[in-house]
């Protein structure tokens, strides 16, 4: 004869989904409509009780819910104000829609620890028999001390223990990945870090000993700051394939939020079976870079401003054009943990211009700018026996690098008396929705115009080219073929360009869709 409560039925670990979608609504019936629309992709779902401002009328729906829906696992939480959630209810109260919803249905319900020690342990127990408990613990400041906030945690029993930390600096997820490696075989954790900076830990927490992760039902609905969405974390990130053996290559910058990068180098692994995994790194010292490149460990980098030059000092050896142009965009490290640099930059002008010309040698070549992108292109068009001219504002950083590349100053009041085979605008005037363009119409004296500006995808000079019958090259090629070669140095395989095109024009066109309608 049973004579203790009936035990809940518990959810064995290695049975779980690794990707947990936050629902939520800003009314109970908007909470059901999204559940819905995820269900079929996602079959487990955390409905975020504590953004609604009368929980309870919920609970009724989330029942009806799961009832048709038997293969859903669902977590209930209710996370109070002080704990960083929005419900203003008493303790009592966020008990009694927890129990209400476990009695509806929802397998696991989520605690935090702050309440949790401050209930009688039967009321927990209680609670308890009726689901799997989630006791959590958020730091919004910092990833610290995990260690001894685990220890709190252990004195109350739960099923699973979730931990999540604030990721300020990108080592910040060094430290939660190695807290997950050490204690995930003794315990069932769930640990991720928030932020922008937070990414790292997000993606490979699942790899490293937590049991699942968080994300977003879609852009503008996260619950916690650097929440990404499920379609990302499945369609780019493939987290359902990350494993021990994925290596990890990212890109690094400050800022990097905008970055394309990780969704053209994902679906490039995709396409060639390539186990690996392409993150944003906001990096906001180099210091903090290098030390995530060493301590994850990461495979490759793609290296964006302002590290181009800052990184030379710390590789261990650079092939020649990385010496020529004083910038490195693409780094290895080797087995042995040596960093060696490349420049691709010169594949992203070289290779466009290649397939539209019969011949670059002896080609006339006009290259507008003087900077890391410019001194890419004059470089590795002189390596191929072009004629190169270059205007910028500034005469001394034109006469500078002329004098190193061996290439010829062009004055602007000269550009009508001259034509060429090729105008690339190496600046970054044009770039986002500007109408500024770094020539006039009746400048444009080209049969081809490059514009390494790749967003947006026409530009005004682009427009002023065609307008004057010149053939246009937008900047999307050069950003496509640097990373082609990108892809080519570090699997040793040939890049699926078309595919790494087809991509990144749809996330172009996805990004402007977005921003026309304000979001």
């Amino acid at each position: 004869m049973n004579s203790g409560p009936p035990v809940a039925p518990r959810l064995l670990p290695h049975r779980l989904p690794r990707v947990c979608v936050a629902v939520t609504g800003s009314d109970p019936n908007e909470l059901a409509e999204r559940a819905e629309a995820l269900v079929r992709d996602n079959s487990f779902l955390e409905f975020r009780l504590d953004y609604l401002s009368k929980p309870g009328l919920a609970i009724p729906k989330i029942k009806r819910f799961l009832e048709s829906h038997h293969g859903t696992i669902a977590i209930a939480t209710c996370r109070r104000a002080a704990s960083g959630g929005k419900f203003r209810g008493s303790i009592a109260s966020q008990l009694d829609i927890l129990n209400k919803s476990a009695a509806a249905g929802c397998q696991l319900v989520d605690v935090e620890l702050q309440t949790a020690t401050k209930v009688k342990p039967e009321q927990l127990q209680k609670l308890r028999t009726r689901a799997g408990l989630i006791l959590s613990y958020h730091d919004f400041r910092a990833t610290r001390k995990l260690e001894e906030a685990l220890d709190k945690m252990l004195a109350f029993p739960a099923d699973f223990y979730k931990l999540v930390g604030t990721a300020t600096t990108l080592a910040d997820n060094v430290t939660m990945i190695k807290f997950l490696s050490r204690k995930g075989d003794l315990h069932s954790l769930v640990g991720m870090c928030m932020g922008e900076q937070g990414t790292i830990s997000r993606v490979l927490d699942v790899r490293a000993g937590s049991l699942f992760t968080f994300a977003s039902a879609s852009a503008g609905q996260e619950t916690a700051a650097g929440q990404i969405t499920a379609q990302e974390l499945r369609s780019v990130y493939r987290i359902d394939q990350v494993d021990v053996a994925t290596r990890v290559y990212g890109v690094v910058g400050d800022p990097i939020a905008h970055s394309l990068s990780p969704t053209i180098m994902n679906a490039a692994f995709r396409r060639e079976n390539v186990n690996a995994v392409y993150l944003a790194l906001h990096a906001k010292t180099l210091k903090d870079l290098l030390t995530c490149v060493k301590e994850i460990p990461i495979h490759g980098l793609s290296v964006t401003m302002p590290y181009k030059e800052a990184i030379l000092p710390h590789l261990d050896n650079t092939d020649s054009h990385t010496t020529k142009i004083g910038a490195c965009n693409t780094v290895v490290r080797a087995q042995d943990g040596k960093l060696y640099g490349f420049n691709t930059d010169t594949a992203g002008i070289v290779r466009p211009l290649e397939r539209r010309l019969n011949t670059l040698e002896g080609a006339r070549i006009l290259v507008i700018g003087a900077g890391g992108a410019a001194r890419a292109a004059v470089f590795g068009l002189k390596e191929r026996g072009c004629e190169v001219y270059i205007l910028n504002r500034s005469l001394a950083a034109a006469k500078k690098l002329a004098h190193q590349a061996r290439a010829r100053i062009m004055k602007r009041p000269d550009l009508k008396k001259l034509a060429f085979d090729v105008i690339i605008n190496a600046t970054p005037v044009g770039m986002g929705n500007s109408r500024e363009t770094p020539l006039q119409d009746k400048e444009i004296n080209a049969r081809y115009v490059f514009d390494m500006v790749y967003d947006p995808a026409e530009t005004r000079l682009l427009k002023l080219a065609k307008e004057r019958g010149a053939q246009v090259i937008p900047g999307i090629e050069m950003f496509v073929h640097q990373a082609a070669r990108q892809f080519e140095i570090w699997s040793g395989k040939p890049a699926p360009f078309d595919e790494m095109l087809r991509v990144v024009l749809l996330a172009l066109q996805d990004r402007a869709t977005r921003s026309s309608n304000g979001k």
